[in-house]
């Protein structure tokens, strides 16, 4: 279900791509607009994910059973506001989620069961300017590369590691989970394509620099340390692809 809703504006882009010929009007900029983005993107968690590899080297991997995933992709779900100032100038200010989980069930006997799982979750909040170049008209279709950068406030990030055990004695359940808050920026550029309709088409690169540092953890409010006695971070940065749908107003 969340990949067919990460692929909508995928497929609302080849929707517009399609009637684009039919078309008589120019193209509409309208100068406010809500964006509605689906990122695919990076997640490095290196610290995080070292922590993963060490359960799956000194525990599950010795007894021959399969490791837990490393979380390295995800989805970011975005909303934006855009804002034209002017011509070749606008800011935007905007929320995104990310959610991203791994999970691993063992099954050593009938009615017996282990689940080792590992989540993560992160709500940025964004602000910036976006920098638009000289446009590219073609009847009633215009495109705008552009250039932007802003700064992000990273919240309610949350990294967690579960197992869960039924009918056996001795396994232990738990649930820890590590929380904190940090700033961060981005950088994107792409292309900003214009219709003869209140909507529009957004392509475009993007980096985010996302690093919570020192996790604390949630229960005992003390830093969450790894069996080295290292402060775990949560990286939920990194390289992605935004495909969004601007409506304007």
């Amino acid at each position: 279900m969340r990949v067919r809703l990460a692929l909508l504006p995928a497929l609302v882009l080849l929707a517009f791509v399609w009637r684009v010929p039919a078309a008589t009007a120019s193209a509409e900029v309208h100068r406010f607009s809500f964006v509605v983005s689906s990122i695919p993107t990076e997640l490095r968690a290196t610290s995080f994910n070292s922590l993963i590899e060490n359960i799956n080297q000194s525990v599950l991997v010795p007894r021959g059973l399969q490791g837990l995933e490393k979380l390295k992709f995800t989805w970011m779900f975005d909303l934006e506001a855009r804002y034209f100032v002017r011509q070749n100038l606008a800011v935007s200010a905007g929320v995104s989620q990310i959610r991203k989980s791994s999970s691993q069930s063992y099954l050593p006997g009938i009615g017996l069961s282990v689940t080792l799982s590992a989540h993560i979750t992160s709500v940025p909040l964004h602000v910036g300017a976006a920098y638009y170049l000289k446009p590219y008209n073609q009847g009633d279709f215009q495109a705008r590369a552009y250039v932007g950068a802003g700064f992000m406030s990273v919240v309610y990030n949350r990294a967690s590691l579960e197992q869960e055990a039924a009918g056996i004695p001795g396994v232990p359940v738990f649930i820890q989970t590590g929380t904190n808050d940090a700033p961060g920026y981005y950088i994107e550029g792409g292309s900003h394509m214009f219709f003869a309709s209140r909507y529009s088409i957004l392509l475009s690169g993007i980096y985010r620099s996302n690093r919570v540092l020192d996790l604390i953890d949630e229960r005992t409010g003390a830093r969450w340390l790894d069996a080295q006695g290292r402060p775990i971070n949560l990286d939920v940065g990194g390289f992605g692809f935004r495909m969004g749908v601007g409506i304007g107003f």
